[in-house]
C-alpha cells in the first residue's frame, strides 16, 4: 500500500573548500517519500525511519570539501543528502531485525524521513537514558573522549591534564573522565559562561582563551608543574603554546583542530616548536573513534556505570527543525554553542 509522506532533506549543492559553510552550499530539498515501498523492490533489508534527533559535529566540515585529502570519510556527493549520526523511530520495516516503533541510530541521510539499509542501523535502549544521549554522552563524542584519554593518552592518577575546547561535546567528557581517574584538569573555552560551566562539571580550573593576550603566559600560570596530557581539539596557536609546557613523556592525543577547519591547508597555522616533542620524549598521536569500535562493549559498560552513579554530567545545545542545521553547525566554529549541538526534529520540543 502506498504511504507517501512529505519529506525534507538537507543536500549539498556546492562544495565549501574554504571559509564558513553557507546557504549557498547547503539547501533543503522537499520531496515525497513512499514509506510503503520498503521491501517492494525485492530488498528484504531496508527500514523506513522517522528521524527525531540529528548530531551536529565538526568532522562534517571536512566532508563538505571537494577533496577530503584522505581524511575521515569520503566527501559528500553534490545534490545528495548529507549524512550524520541520527536517532529515529522505525515506521516501516522489511528487515526482521527491526520492528515498527523501535528506536534506532546510525550514520545516514540528514532528513525528516529516510529509508536506510538495516545494516546501517542499531537498536538503542532508552530505558536508562534519553534518545539524544546516543549522540553525545553514549555516542561518538563519548567514545572519542574515552578512547583518546584513556587509551591514546594513557591516563594515570596524578597527571596534569589540559583540555582545549573543553566545553565542547568531547572536551567536557574528557575533563570529567580525568577527575574520575585521579588527575588534575584545566580546560580552556571561548566565553566566561563556558568557563563557569566547566567548573560546575568539576574541572579544577578553566580559563577563557579569548581573554588571554599571551597563551604561553596563561599556561605558565595554570600549569606550574607542566602538562602531562594535552587533549587537543583546537590545534594552531594553542598547540604551539602547549608544547612549551609539556613534561617528559607527555602524551598529546590529537582529536581535532577546529581552529583550522575552515582554511585550505596551505593557509593553516604552522606550529614552530615541534622540536619540543623530541627533547621531552613526548608522544603526539592523532586518532579517530572508529579505531575503537571493537571496544564499544567496554566503553559502554564504563560510561553507563558513571551515568548511573551520577559521576558524569552533560549539556546539549538543542535547536529545533531542519532549518536550524546551518546555524547550529557554524556556531561550533565561532564558539557560540554551549554544549553538544543537536537538532530535534519537532515540534513540539522534548521536555
Amino acid at each position: 500500500m502506498e504511504q507517501r509522506v512529505h519529506n525534507r532533506e538537507l543536500i549539498l549543492v556546492a562544495y565549501a573548500n574554504e571559509g564558513p559553510v553557507t546557504d549557498s552550499h547547503l539547501k533543503i530539498r522537499e520531496t515525497q517519500l513512499d514509506l510503503g515501498s520498503v521491501g517492494k523492490d525485492g530488498s528484504s533489508g531496508d527500514v523506513a525511519v522517522q528521524n527525531l534527533w540529528i548530531s551536529v559535529d565538526p568532522y562534517l566540515r571536512h566532508l563538505m570539501k571537494e577533496s577530503d585529502d584522505g581524511l575521515y570519510l569520503p566527501s559528500f556527493r553534490l545534490n545528495q543528502a548529507i549524512r550524520s549520526i541520527l536517532v529515529g523511530k522505525v515506521v516501516a520495516s522489511a528487515n526482521p531485525a527491526f520492528e515498527v516503533g523501535d528506536i534506532v541510530s546510525g550514520f545516514y541521510q540528514v532528513a525528516e524521513y529516510a529509508i536506510v539499509p538495516g545494516g546501517d542501523l542499531r537498536k538503542i535502549d532508552t530505558s536508562v537514558v534519553k534518545p539524544s544521549d546516543y549522540l553525545g554522552i553514549l555516542g561518538m563524542p563519548a567514545l572519542t573522549a574515552w578512547a583518546g584519554f584513556t587509551i591514546v593518552g594513557e591516563a594515570k592518577p596524578g597527571d596534569e591534564v589540559f583540555v582545549s575546547a573543553a566545553a565542547g561535546s568531547v572536551g567536557m567528557l574528557v575533563g570529567q573522565l580525568a577527575k574520575i581517574k585521579g588527575c588534575r584538569v584545566v580546560g580552556s573555552a571561548g566565553s566566561d559562561q563556558k568557563v563557569k560551566l566547566l567548573k560546575e562539571f568539576g574541572f579544577d580550573d578553566a580559563f577563557n582563551y579569548k581573554s588571554e593576550t599571551d597563551l604561553d603566559a596563561a599556561l605558565s600560570r595554570y600549569f606550574p608543574r607542566g602538562i602531562d596530557i594535552y587533549f587537543d581539539n583546537v590545534g594552531g596557536r594553542m598547540l604551539e603554546a602547549v608544547l612549551n609546557h609539556i613534561n617528559m613523556k607527555a602524551r598529546i592525543p590529537v582529536c581535532g583542530m577546529i581552529s583550522q577547519y575552515n582554511q585550505e591547508w596551505k593557509q593553516r597555522f604552522g606550529v614552530r616548536n615541534l622540536l619540543n616533542l623530541v627533547g621531552k620524549c613526548a608522544k603526539m598521536e592523532g586518532f579517530m573513534s572508529g579505531q575503537y569500535h571493537h571496544r564499544m562493549g567496554e566503553f559502554f559498560e564504563e560510561m553507563t556505570g558513571y551515568i548511573k552513579q551520577g559521576k558524569i554530567k552533560y549539556k546539549e545545545d538543542v535547536k529545533v527543525g531542519l532549518d536550524s542545521f546551518l546555524e547550529a553547525f557554524n556556531y561550533m566554529f565561532t564558539g557560540e554553542n554551549i554544549g553538544k549541538p543537536v537538532i530535534y526534529l519537532g515540534p513540539p520540543p522534548p521536555k
